[in-house]
């Protein structure tokens, strides 16, 4: 599972078969949490905040998008989408943010929650909003793409994308990344999910991939919910139980009016 047992052990989180909540909500037992990974990760990274969901009453489904094209992830998210029981909180993490406003349009989706992601607006791809950095941010260690993907640098994985994971685990992640294809990062969303769609925002205060202002301004421009904790990119593995209260949030907010386009 590559990146989950290392991660959930060293983070203390352990694997207790059959255990969990005594008692679920009506909430927890008509929603399915749909999570969505970002590039140059898998699904895996998820365990945590999988643990905790589940643990909690809530069904959970782990999408693995290979991130080639953002058409082809859509087209996957929406597979998992259609798949799921009752309703569906969408929740995607850096990229996956950009795959969860297109595909988030869907009639089962009734939440949207971001963690420290991209939240385009229409005709916006992740290569536009990263076309402009603010004065003073990060730049992400991205290397030359080779045959139209890219890596991070891997001695400088943990410092931009896991400063607050443990070290090995922060390895692991480093060397095990997923090639992120170029087309992902230049496809462009056509119809914002966050338009119609309540949404969520957690924004990770020490980010050094995507910068912190600019996840406030899209949180801002999406009219989220947000909340932030101090934390890196990585903050979905690193801290997992305020990512999980985010996303329980969502799912327990209730019949929400859709909000006007």
């Amino acid at each position: 599972m590559r990146t989950a047992i290392t991660a959930m052990a060293a983070l203390g989180l352990g694997v207790a078969p059959g255990s969990v909540a005594a008692q679920t909500t009506s909430a927890q037992q008509a929603t399915t949490i749909v999570l969505v990974h970002g590039g140059f990760v898998d699904g895996s990274g998820w365990a945590g905040v999988h643990q905790i969901l589940t643990q909690h009453g809530y069904k959970v489904i782990i999408v693995q998008n290979p991130t080639t094209s953002l058409a082809d992830d859509v087209a996957i998210t929406k597979r998992a989408i259609a798949s799921a029981e009752g309703k569906v909180v969408l929740v995607g993490h850096s990229y996956g943010g950009v795959v969860i406003t297109e595909a988030g349009s869907e009639p089962k989706v009734k939440a949207l929650a971001y963690i420290a992601a991209f939240a385009p607006d229409q005709g916006e791809s992740v290569s536009s909003l990263i076309a402009n950095p603010p004065p003073g941010a990060a730049v992400p260690p991205i290397l030359p793409p080779v045959d139209g993907f890219l890596f991070l640098d891997r001695t400088k994985f943990a410092a931009s994308f896991a400063a607050d994971v443990p070290p090995d685990v922060a390895l692991f992640m480093a060397d095990s990344q997923v090639p992120w294809g170029i087309g992902a990062l230049e496809g462009k969303v056509t119809q914002p999910a966050w338009k119609a769609k309540p949404s969520w925002y957690l924004v990770a205060k020490d980010d050094r991939m995507i910068p912190p202002p600019a996840q406030r301004m899209m949180a801002s421009r999406a009219g989220a919910t947000v909340r932030e904790v101090a934390g890196s990119h990585a903050v979905y593995v690193a801290d997992p139980k305020a990512v999980a209260a985010l996303i329980e949030d969502a799912a327990n907010a209730g019949q929400v009016a859709e909000k006007a386009n």
